[in-house]
């Protein structure tokens, strides 16, 4: 149905319906967030208590003006609703994108008030709604200040650092791992194979299989090593397909300059994009690991000119 097409009684029953339904919202980004980002999990704990109170009191006028049975109306029934983001998504929100989420929630629901107070003919439910409207601007001036007063008390600035080891912990560390895996341990195969066939085609074989067959085994080690349960690393099949994809994106990286039909060509190609390869992966460790930059590019090229000449003696010899 249009929402143009909704009765009084329907438009109580859809707003009674979203305010429970952003209150369970909040509620579980709150759930979410606890235990890492207090200070945010309180704001949404708040939010959804104030959006109780409105379920209250439009729960109320219901009854008063059409009885006991509230029919239910959600958002995705009717045509034109905004409809929510499952709530299940919290699990994956920083404080910062939570916060934006919810004052895009309040916005909307603002919206919906106005207009729904326009549609009515009713006194006390155009009151209501009108009231509702205002207090929804209110919503989002008053998470403002809470906000404000969060980043001025330190806890946002907390939550900010704690965000980002969580993100170095459960993205960057096993990013950086099969990045490494993937650029420096196929060197040795990818350019033995090289310099024993001289053959582009047969040698970016080589490297496919390699970087696929270390993506492959990267992944599930890197599965297998830690729950996350207690460390905080976050969801097994995440940090392994993270790891994996990385590992393989790292082989490709100079497996790829064998398509090309000129073996000494490509060769040139795939030894220049190695020297870019271990410096992506120097800056990353500056600037995600806190290595100083000369020491993340010694251990860096060190490591891969000696795996790289490990495979061009083994594919020379």
């Amino acid at each position: 149905m249009h929402f143009r097409d909704l009765t009084e009684s329907q438009i109580l029953a859809l707003a009674i319906t979203a305010e429970e339904e952003d209150a369970r919202i909040y509620r579980d980004f709150a759930e979410a967030l606890r235990e890492n980002f207090s200070a945010t999990a309180e704001l949404f704990m708040r939010m959804a208590l104030e959006e109780d109170g409105h379920r209250h009191r439009l729960i109320e006028l219901y009854r008063k003006k059409f009885g006991e049975h509230i029919p239910l109306i959600r958002r995705q029934d009717v045509k034109g609703f905004v409809v929510r983001r499952p709530s299940w998504i919290a699990r994956t929100l920083r404080p910062e994108r939570a916060r934006e989420e919810a004052a895009l929630m309040e916005i909307e629901a603002r919206r919906f008030y106005e207009a729904a107070a326009q549609k009515t003919s009713d006194a006390g439910i155009r009151q209501l709604l009108d009231d509702l409207a205002q207090e929804e601007q209110r919503h989002e001036d008053s998470a403002e200040e809470i906000n404000e007063a969060q980043k001025s008390s330190g806890e946002v600035g907390r939550e900010t650092e704690v965000a980002r080891r969580l993100f170095v912990l459960r993205f960057v560390q096993p990013g950086l791992a099969g990045l490494m895996d993937g650029s420096v341990s196929t060197l040795a195969p990818l350019f033995a194979a090289a310099f024993a066939t001289h053959n582009a085609q047969q040698t970016f074989k080589v490297g496919l299989a390699a970087s696929v067959g270390a993506g492959i085994s990267m992944g599930f080690a890197e599965a297998m090593s830690d729950d996350g349960k207690l460390s905080g690393r976050g969801t097994p099949w995440l940090r392994g397909l993270v790891c994996g994809l990385m590992t393989t994106l790292g082989g490709l990286g100079h497996t790829m300059p064998y398509l090309i039909r000129n073996f000494n060509v490509a060769t040139t190609v795939a030894i220049v994009v190695v020297a870019i390869e271990l410096g992506v992966i120097a800056w990353i460790r500056k600037r995600y690991m806190d290595t100083a930059l000369l020491a993340a590019i010694f251990q860096v090229v060190v490591g891969g000119v000696l795996v790289f000449l490990a495979g061009w003696l083994i594919g020379a010899g």
